[in-house]
């Protein structure tokens, strides 16, 4: 008999099969939210396009690096961490700066990134920078990120489990997420099995249309009634 775990780990590999713009473009039929929502600017990149999608359930965290507004305390790691173990896999670990000069804060390096890694989590999301490049890259742990910055300055965790912006992306503790070298997404939980069932429709149409375009004698004229439906 399949547990939640086995179902949750097969709808996320039936999500890893598919390409972000695949993703979006599916959810945009299904007219669950507006076009302009659910996903993050062209500021916040995939550092490890090589480690293909990334895939997962946020545990979400405040935190602060530059400015010293809320005292370092190993308590709120620790439940930082705790949360990471106790959600549902794969985690995606997200961090909201709420401090000042967030162009020079660090949020992750090969430390917390080995911790996240066996605690269950596949990747970071953070509004800021990350470090320790080459060493995360080597665990296979996902960096989506605004760049680098070489030292972790004052960095500490203010709240965890509580919701977050990354980029005006709004993330819940939860929030299944989806990236790739395309971006990242937010995948609305209701109608998942339709979400699935529109990505295929989206690829018939588009495979229908350019191997239409990619026909000998192609004109503009085949695309009337075709380009926009």
């Amino acid at each position: 008999m399949k547990t939640d775990s086995d179902l949750n780990h097969a709808l996320i590999e039936k999500l890893k099969a598919v390409d972000s713009p695949t993703l979006s473009n599916a959810i945009e039929t299904l007219k669950l939210r507006p076009r302009t929502e659910g996903f993050t600017p062209l500021q916040l990149r995939c550092l490890f396009p090589e480690l293909g999608r990334m895939c997962g359930h946020a545990v979400t965290a405040q935190v602060e690096t530059m400015t010293q507004m809320h005292p370092t305390q190993e308590s709120t790691f620790l439940e930082l961490f705790q949360a990471v173990a106790d959600s549902p896999k794969p985690a995606v670990v997200v961090f909201q700066e709420i401090g000042g000069h967030g162009d020079y804060a660090a949020h992750c390096g090969e430390v917390m990134g080995t911790i996240f890694t066996r605690l269950g989590a596949v990747g970071l999301v953070s509004d800021c920078g990350v470090r320790d490049v080459p060493e995360v890259r080597g665990l296979r742990f996902h960096y989506f990120a605004r760049g680098s910055v070489v030292s972790h300055a004052s960095f500490r965790i203010v709240r965890v489990g509580v919701p977050v912006q990354v980029c005006g992306l709004a993330i819940n503790p939860g929030d299944l997420l989806h990236g790739d070298e395309n971006g990242l997404l937010k995948i609305p939980r209701v109608a998942l099995e339709e979400l699935l069932e529109a990505v295929e429709a989206v690829r018939a149409k588009e495979r229908k249309l350019m191997d239409s375009v990619r026909a000998p004698g192609f004109s503009v004229d085949q695309l009337k009634g075709r380009f926009i439906e």
